[in-house]
């Protein structure tokens, strides 16, 4: 890496920016949207909407004093260049590996994060509160927000910016206008800001404005803004005021997001000012890189790919969950009318896609607005159609009062798709849906089913069009969706759950089981005890995506002289309890699995039941994840650390039969 990035190798802290020409830092600026592409190209990663913010920031932080000033991200998929100019240059390479660079802001990960980011729609309402916390505490550090023309469109961030006004603290909002998130932009909002982008009479007018104050002797700088806006509003037409000077925001722009002599002009001077600031910057999603500037959907989020050659790989092998689900969704679109959709923001990533193609008179795009999309689709339920509301599990976490209050409570047959149910690997902690089952389990009238493969989550699909018994969400992961359990399916019947069985007599599985060795091995000591004691029997139960690690633990396990039989829970609430009650008790051993908490979980859904049936003397092992969050990583590599694979499932059962069967012998 020495000497590829001359002066961007020099930079450990944003201060250090302070030391070069404005020249220098377009070289700067340069070097951080190339360390982006040969980075991202290896690592994976957000890459077009952090090339489109390069020069924005080289600007803001060579004008502003960071530390002790302060800068709060949204999202933080815009952030990688704020990552390169606070020294993790040397350490860009691990970004989104396992142990390295998490893909977004985290306060543990460096010092200058100063506020975690993963979803869309805080950074004003942290800022303020940083703002807040200095005029109580008396410091004079200046604090800058920086969100998007997306996340400033959800609520939170519209409450924030409604307070600030009213509290008129220094403050600096910049929104990064890029004209899109990750879809096109949708709304009323995004129509305001067309408008204002396409307004450079109202610009000159205002510059003519400043001029006019500025030559002015006397008053005070809140005073002459005031004058300015006065000035502003008496010459322009009379639609010419911003919404965001209506609440208390002096507000700049639009300006060219990538003029870096612009850019450091303008915050060069916000910085000297004591009130709140509005900044609009234009910016190119995708800047620098030339297919990504022309499809920055398509550059939005990027497995590892070739520079030069500018083409991303293409996928092979099975459909992902994401591809299964927007099929299906076509499908029950052609045959049923009253089958509508809702997104928030995320059509391509959700799958629907193809579905507001199809029928885009029964598609709904809220932006980002989770909230408002699950009550939307709950007036949608109660005025008479089949709303399919498709939300990350993840970020349904934010409509978590509109789900209980105004869906479950009301007992409304909205229908929640959950994508990205589980562990999601390299997005980390933020992104991991590890929350939904807990959530929403304890919900009345809610029913939660999780498909155990792709011709499941059809089923289930077309199960869901048909049923009126109230709110009803279905969980799957982020991945490809193989059929690679026994062919022989039972049809789907509310709260059943599918029973596999033993594998001994079935068809082994399509894929390689995993190659690693769990760390407590069967040996044939433990056949030989297992023979000595009359056999053991294990039942598990499994949730989802684990239902195929169950079936390959099944597999060995019976190899070593256990009888297993497994069950495909299908039925996370109602939970079928007379089959699994039937099959306990003719076990020795009860093993849950999900890729979820375990708080909250199936597993102890499960234990309940079984203490009310009497059977608590059972023993039951619980395989969820434990109480906290999961850092980032490749699937695999996280999965098998909480102990969610095939080989940790055999080496939890063989210590807990070893640890019978020893006592029995």
């Amino acid at each position: 890496m020495a000497g590829m990035y001359e002066l961007l190798e020099t930079v450990v802290t944003p201060t250090d920016l302070h030391k070069f020409s404005d020249k220098e830092l377009r070289q700067v600026a340069d070097e951080v949207r190339q360390a982006i592409l040969d980075n991202v190209s290896k690592t994976g990663g957000h890459l077009s909407s952090n090339l489109g913010t390069v020069e924005l920031t080289v600007a803001m932080y060579a004008a502003y004093s960071i530390p002790p000033d302060k800068v709060v991200w949204d999202t933080g998929h815009q952030a990688y260049p704020h990552k390169l100019l606070t020294g993790r240059l040397n350490r860009f390479e691990t970004l989104r590996k396992h142990g390295g660079l998490n893909g977004f802001l985290r306060r543990d990960e460096h010092p200058l994060d100063y506020f975690g980011a993963g979803h869309a729609g805080t950074a004003i309402s942290a800022a303020l509160g940083f703002a807040a916390a200095r005029d109580r505490l008396g410091t004079k550090e200046k604090v800058v927000a920086v969100t998007g023309d997306a996340a400033i469109a959800s609520g939170m961030s519209w409450e924030a910016l409604f307070h600030a006004g009213e509290l008129q603290t220094d403050l600096c909002v910049v929104l990064n206008d890029n004209r899109m998130s990750i879809a096109p932009n949708v709304g009323a909002l995004h129509n305001y800001l067309v408008k204002l982008r396409s307004r450079p009479d109202f610009q000159g007018l205002a510059r003519t404005a400043k001029r006019v104050i500025e030559r002015i002797p006397g008053p005070a700088p809140r005073i002459a803004a005031g004058l300015r806006h006065g000035i502003t509003h008496y010459l322009a037409p009379e639609d010419t005021g911003t919404i965001f000077e209506e609440i208390g925001f002096e507000y700049i722009g639009a300006v060219d997001g990538h003029d870096m002599p612009t850019l450091l002009d303008v915050f060069r001077k916000v910085r000297e000012l004591d009130y709140p600031v509005f900044v609009h910057a234009l910016t190119v999603k995708g800047k620098g890189y030339e297919v990504a500037e022309d499809d920055s959907r398509k550059w939005h989020g990027v497995t590892p790919f070739d520079v030069s050659s500018c083409e991303l790989p293409k996928k092979a092998g099975a459909p992902a969950y994401t591809q299964v689900f927007g099929e299906a969704m076509v499908e029950l679109g052609h045959e049923d009318e009253k089958v509508v959709a809702i997104t928030a923001a995320m059509p391509d990533g959700t799958g629907l896609t193809a579905f507001s193609r199809e029928f885009p008179e029964r598609y709904y795009d809220t932006g980002i607005a989770e909230q408002h999309a699950v009550t939307f689709a709950a007036g949608l339920a109660a005025g008479g159609l089949k709303p399919f509301c498709a939300i990350y599990s993840t970020f349904l976490q934010r409509g978590f009062d509109q789900v209980l209050h105004d869906v479950a409570l009301q007992n409304l047959p909205v229908r929640f798709v959950m994508d990205r149910a589980g562990l999601v690997g390299d997005d980390g902690p933020t992104h991991h849906g590890v929350f939904d089952i807990a959530y929403l389990t304890m919900m009345p009238n809610m029913t939660l089913v999780a498909p155990r493969d792709a011709t499941e989550l059809r089923e289930m699909l077309r199960y869901m069009a048909s049923f009126e018994g109230g709110p009803i969400a279905l969980r799957y992961p982020r991945g490809t969706a193989e059929d690679v359990l026994p062919e022989a399916r039972t049809p789907i019947s509310h709260g059943s759950a599918e029973v596999l069985g033993s594998p001994s007599g079935q068809r082994p599985l399509t894929t390689t089981a995993s190659s690693s060795e769990p760390g407590d091995r069967p040996t044939r000591a433990l056949v030989e005890t297992v023979s000595k004691a009359g056999g053991s029997r294990v039942l598990i139960v499994a949730v989802g995506t684990l239902v195929s690690e169950a079936w390959r633990a099944a597999l060995r396990l019976e190899t070593e002289g256990l009888e297993v039989v497994v069950v495909n829970a299908r039925f996370v609430k109602p939970i079928d309890e007379d089959t699994i009650l039937a099959l306990a008790h003719e076990a020795d051993l009860v093993v849950t699995a999900e890729e979820g908490q375990h708080t909250g979980g199936f597993g102890q859904q499960v234990r309940d039941l079984l203490a009310r049936a009497g059977l608590s003397q059972t023993p039951l092992e619980i395989v969820a994840i434990g109480d906290h969050f999961v850092e980032h990583g490749a699937q695999p590599i996280i999965r098998a650390a909480n102990g969610l694979d095939a080989d940790s499932i055999v080496a939890r059962i063989v210590a807990k039969v070893r640890q019978r069967l020893t006592k029995a012998v």
